[in-house]
């Protein structure tokens, strides 16, 4: 199951000018930072390494930029972004669930670690600004990783415990339904109804007060509520 994709077009080495093109973009963010936050920080972990040293204060000053909706001039880090893509070489990054699995899928035999990088940046800056801060934490995170690009990398970036990494790839609604404890067998889709009673019912034994635990009530609490938008919605 394709959980989130970065479609990204770069000029050849042989090229005069170093050139980037922003593609199809599939980048969810619920919730924060989604599975969108996920594959770009895991894009920068990948590529990150092969970065020109040089690039550390542009490439910092970009993210900046990013995260706080400034224009962005042209050419950043020796490279322009455009909208043509005459000429350039496509590639596709992906984020793919299976079964309990979560993994990255990187096409790397085209395109600069530079260009890939970038790519990932100016993919953040087409999300809405209240996302941002999150997307680019994860991208910040992934420039400082040193480890296997597994599933620790995306417990790390997505800000879950390793565990909780294997309920990723599985089917979202099935997903939902195990959240909010609805089991529907052969039976029709629950109501509405069903599932914000499920989800009141839930939310409250979920809550401190109610005999809940103080330290995963936060992560419940987005838990329930992310099923429930899934089951209904909104």
């Amino acid at each position: 199951m394709l959980l989130a994709e970065l479609e990204a077009y770069c000029s050849r080495p042989i090229a005069p000018t170093r050139r980037v093109s922003l593609g199809e973009l599939l980048l969810p963010t619920e919730p924060s930072p989604g599975f969108g936050g996920v594959l770009l920080g895991g894009i920068v972990a990948r590529f990150a390494k092969g970065l020109d040293p040089d690039f550390d204060e542009d490439l910092e000053t970009l993210l900046d930029d990013v995260e706080h909706n400034r224009r962005i001039g042209q050419p950043r880090l020796r490279h322009r972004l455009q909208n043509d893509k005459v000429g350039l070489q496509r590639c596709r990054h992906r984020l793919i669930g299976a079964g309990e699995k979560v993994t990255f899928s990187f096409e790397a035999d085209r395109g600069t670690p530079a260009q890939h990088v970038i790519c990932a940046i100016y993919a953040a800056e087409s999300l809405p600004l209240e996302v941002r801060p999150d997307v680019l934490a994860a991208i910040r995170k992934g420039m400082a990783w040193h480890g296997r690009l597994d599933d620790r990398l995306v417990a790390h970036l997505s800000n879950r415990s390793v565990s909780a990494v294997s309920r990723l790839g599985r089917d979202p609604y099935v997903w939902a339904l195990g959240v909010l404890d609805l089991r529907t067998g052969d039976g029709p889709t629950p109501s509405r109804r069903v599932v914000q009673r499920a989800f009141r019912e839930m939310l409250l034994g979920a809550h401190p007060d109610h005999g809940g635990a103080a330290d995963d009530a936060a992560a419940r609490i987005a838990e329930l509520t992310e099923a429930r938008r899934i089951l209904i919605g909104s």
